[in-house]
């Protein structure tokens, strides 16, 4: 019963271990995580940018174009002026270059304006575009990082589940599914020592019959309180004082 005992014990603190290693990988791969969604809002933001400067210089050369066209209006009727014999046609088309002039110095204001916005906005896609060449290499550097963490601590886990299953294999399977399932209920802790008359699992006094057979080591012996399979420390000697 003792190399039972023995074996459960190796096997708890096995799974332990793997359940630590993994809570570990857990913590490495959500770091990773964090650090992807970082860069991908940078990228969005970047993205985000260059899509507005697209759209001013759409409008940009719209109101090129516009300005052009107003530009030669006022040509062709300066031009037109020349060839005019009545008063009444030269105020119409006085009339036509003054609204013209004045639609060319809407467009130029307007371009003046839209220039200082692409300014502006050039500066933050350049800023933005240094920040996510600093935050790209610092992700990939944090992530290589993390990663080798992770397959070093995957080597620990295939090492420990290899020496679990060999374990595993000298118990009966009725056992070990006493053991896993108590495992599970009590947060990786099937097993708990007996000291002093109590059950260190649950912290409950054991009834003193109990506590007394458990030196004897004869058989396997479960807290009544909360269940967890019950391993002696103290020498009998000590237990007797």
């Amino acid at each position: 019963m003792k190399k039972k005992l023995d074996l459960l014990e190796e096997l708890q603190g096995i799974d332990q271990t793997i359940a630590e290693k993994k809570a570990e990988q857990a913590v490495l791969n959500a770091g990773i995580a964090e650090l992807e969604q970082s860069l991908a809002a940078v990228q969005a933001a970047l993205a985000e940018h260059q899509a507005q400067m697209t759209a001013f210089r759409r409008e940009k050369a719209e109101l090129d174009t516009a300005l052009h066209t107003e530009q030669e209006n006022i040509r062709r009727s300066e031009t037109n002026m020349k060839e005019i014999r009545t008063n009444k046609e030269f105020q119409a088309v006085g009339r036509e270059i003054t609204a013209a002039r004045k639609q060319v110095s809407d467009l130029e204001e307007q371009q003046l304006q839209l220039d200082g916005r692409c300014e502006e906005l050039q500066a933050t896609i350049d800023a933005c575009q240094a920040e996510l060449a600093t935050l790209a290499d610092s992700t990939k550097n944090g992530s290589a990082e993390k990663q080798a963490v992770i397959a070093a601590l995957q080597s620990t886990i295939d090492t420990a589940s290899a020496k679990r299953d060999a374990i595993v294999k000298e118990l009966s399977s009725s056992l070990v599914r006493r053991y896993t399932q108590l495992r599970d209920q009590r947060r990786g802790q099937a097993l708990a020592e007996a000291r002093d008359g109590s059950c260190m699992g649950c912290n409950m006094q054991l009834p003193p019959q109990l506590y007394n057979m458990l030196f004897k080591g004869d058989e396997m012996y479960f807290c009544p309180h909360c269940q967890r399979i019950l391993v002696l420390k103290q020498e009998p000697a000590a237990a007797a004082e």
